[in-house]
């Protein structure tokens, strides 16, 4: 079974209401079976004209697993603590090799 990944592509502009949102996220990700490989780190565009404000990226066992962490109530729930927090909020969701 391949691994899935979700990329997200973000620009916080209320930091403050972005914490609550980036304080509960961690725990519904774990208990789904994924893990952060990034998390707003520095970045830099190496080609293209791509360039991301804030970068995250998550792995998770199977794209199936993935889904259904995105899909849960409990993600549900913490989504609606970043609503308002960010000027886009771009999730991808793809499947690894």
């Amino acid at each position: 079974m391949a691994a899935a990944f979700i990329l997200v592509d973000s620009l916080v502009t209320d930091p403050e209401q972005f914490k609550q949102y980036a304080s509960l996220a961690p725990a519904v990700v774990a208990a789904a079976g994924g893990e952060y490989l990034a998390r707003g780190g520095r970045s830099e565009t190496m080609e293209g004209d791509w360039k991301p404000a804030r970068l995250t990226v998550l792995r998770f066992p199977s794209y199936e697993q993935a889904k259904a962490f995105y899909d849960s109530a409990s993600y549900e729930d913490v989504r609606q603590k970043r609503v308002g927090a960010t000027q886009h909020f771009n999730m991808v969701l793809v499947e690894g090799v």
